[in-house]
Formats: C-alpha cells, structure tokens, sequence
C-alpha cells in the first residue's frame, strides 16, 4: 500500500497541485473521493478550474472519463447513450452504452441541479449502487466516483435528495489579487501542456479501496460519535446514513496517509459535510478546535495539520475598517465592492484559525454579517 500511496501522490498529486494554483484542497479531496468510494461535489462560480481540475485528474490516471454538461433540456439518452435500434426490432429494448457514462470509471457532471426528473431518477440509482437499469437491461457499473459542480446549491426537495448523495462538498472560490501572477503563469503553461505522465491506474486506485474497511477505526470511534453530534449542534443535516458513509473518509484519509488505523487528525475530512454555504466557516471553526485538542503527529494528512494561529485583533481591527469604509462614502464603485468583498472573504477563512474558540465565533459572526451586506460575488 504505501508503494501505491506514493506513487499516487508523486505522479499524480504532487504536479497537479503546482499546475493549479491554491488548488490542493480540491486536489486532495478527488483523491479522498475516490479511495473512499464516494463523490465529490464543488460548488463555486464559473471560471475556478473546477472541471479542468477534474479532467486533468482523470486523464492522469489510465480509466475511462465521461463528462457532460447539464441543461433543462438534457435527456437520459445524452448520459446512459440511446437506444439500440436493431436490437429494437427485434423487439428488445437495449441501450449503446459504449463511451456513455455506464462505461466510465470517472465522471464529471457540470451544473448537476438541471437535471430533470427523467435524469435524476437514474442518477439517484448511479450514485447509490452503481446501477443503471433500463426496461429489462441492468448495467453494473465500474464507476469511482462522479464529480458535479454548480454556482448554486438546491432548494427543490426532490434536488435536495441528489445533493445528499454527494459525501463530500468543497466550495471553489476566485482566487484573491494576490495570486493573479501566479494564476496567469500557472495557467498560460497549461494550456501549452499535457496531463501528468503517470502510470497510475484505476486498478490501483480500485486496490487502495479494497483496503477500506480493514482500517481500525476504534482509535476514533468516541471522538468521530461527539464529534457527529457537534456537527448537527450547528444545524446542519447530517443524517444516520450519511453519519456511517464518512466513516469511510476518516478511513481513507488514513490510507492516504499510509496507516492501517485511523487517528484523531483523520477528522479534517468533516470540514467538508456542510449543507448550506454559510455553515461553511462555522464548520471549519469546530473542526479546527477540535484537531487542536490532538496535535497532528508526522503521519497526519497535509490538510489536517495546523496552520500558524491568525491573530484575533489584528482580523478585529481589519473588519472594523472594512464596516467604516461601508458606512462612509469610499465605497463608490462595483470594483470597491468587490475588493472589499475579497478582503471579507479572507479574513472568514483567517478567523477560522483563531485560536479562543468564543472569539473565532465573533469574528466568524462578523464576517459573514459583512458577507451579506456586501452581497453576492
């Protein structure tokens, strides 16, 4: 195992995060995804690399990819292929899957919450046992995970049931001003470039999976059960089924770390198990405080480990500036606005690793309260 866990992070991870700017979280997230067996939703507006990210992942890893673009008007045939006519008359129903999503170890779905009932009907028995059934015909699928992405998240009931099938949910955001140089650098030698050249498989990443459920998770069964129960303190739906299935991240994680036992730090994987966009920095806070009650040891994931603690008063001092600046007449632009939007954003994302938990939740109060006067992106 820590032959393959290598060489998945040498030939695959490791490029990938210096070819996409500030983007190992996503990264590192497909790569959890698909060990665990579950999928991937991104959410962030249009233009974040989120599906470049995606498909340069799949072409890196010898398996077959499907990716599509969803629209009102998409029909099943579009995903699952058509008919079979000369099977037709002969009077079975049949469907030509070949290069069609039944056939794909890895599947990209753009702007998910547009599919119709049609679609989603079949989606719901895709995601949930990798199934696809058409009048008397069953397809088992190969699939490892289906990715989506959309700039908005569901408010319809029977979309709701889609999202919920979607384990882990990462929000994509602009990158700030300061990465513009390296963003355009970054970004001008991809499109010159090819995928990573890598003999990695899905075989291999289909063995690392096989792996998952002998991971002793006992060494975190009491913190993962308190922490289950903090998570829905903050009101967030986190159901019995889907409490079980992220037992399969704390594993993964532990795999990807090269353990055969899961530990405390494993737990960063629930920063990601939000419903709605302004659970987000809350979220982040509890998990923070609580990997900060266990210390990361040398063999935690890259993503549990702690940053250097942000300084309460200074990101204070900065939202105080930011609140005169709105209640005075310096902002007199869309531009002003969205800069000062930016500036908003990142001292959330700072406050999060403050380390008084009573003043993280002021200053995540005050940020998001400040998000929502300056309105949306």
């Amino acid at each position: 195992m820590p032959d393959i866990v290598a060489r998945l992070r040498n030939q695959i991870l490791d490029p990938l995060r210096s070819r996409f700017v500030e983007r190992g979280e996503v990264v590192d997230l497909i790569a959890l995804a698909l060990v665990a067996g579950e999928h991937l939703f991104l959410y962030g507006p249009p233009g974040t690399a989120k599906s470049a990210l995606i498909r340069q992942f799949a072409s890196s890893v010898r398996g077959n990819y499907f990716e599509y673009l969803l629209t009102r008007f998409s029909e099943p045939s579009e995903l699952f292929g058509p008919v079979d006519i000369a099977r037709l008359r002969e009077g079975v129903v049949a469907t030509v899957i070949t290069g069609m999503l039944p056939e794909a170890e890895f599947a990209f779905l753009d702007e998910l919450f547009n599919a119709n009932s049609a679609i989603l009907n079949n989606l719901l028995t895709v995601l949930n046992e990798r199934l696809y059934r058409r009048g008397a015909e069953t397809h088992r699928l190969p699939l490892l995970s289906l990715f989506s992405a959309s700039n908005h998240l569901p408010e319809e009931e029977t979309l709701r049931a889609l999202f919920d099938r979607f384990l882990l949910r990462c929000r994509v955001d602009d990158l700030p001003r300061s990465a513009t140089p390296a963003l355009l650098q970054a970004g001008w030698a991809l499109e010159q470039s090819s995928p990573p050249d890598a003999d990695f498989t899905a075989d291999d990443l289909r063995e690392l999976s096989g792996r998952l459920f002998r991971v002793d998770l006992r060494p975190v069964r009491d913190l993962y059960t308190e922490t289950v129960h903090k998570v829905r303190d903050l009101g967030i739906a986190l159901s019995d089924r889907r409490a079980v299935k992220s037992q399969k991240l704390l594993a993964a994680s532990a795999i990807l770390c090269g353990r055969g036992a899961a530990e405390p730090s494993d737990l960063w994987v629930m920063r990601y198990v939000w419903d709605r966009a302004e659970q987000i920095a809350p979220l982040r806070g509890l998990i923070q405080h609580t990997l900060e009650q266990h210390p990361a040891g040398e063999s935690a994931h890259p993503l549990a480990k702690q940053p250097e603690k942000a300084d309460a008063e200074d990101i204070s001092r900065q939202l105080d500036a930011i609140t005169s600046d709105l209640e005075g007449d310096s902002v007199s632009s869309l531009l002003a606005l969205a800069r000062l939007r930016d500036r908003v954003a990142a001292l959330a994302d700072r406050s999060a690793w403050v380390g008084d938990a009573s003043a993280r939740s002021h200053l995540l109060a005050r940020s998001e309260h400040l998000l929502g006067r300056l309105g949306p992106r």
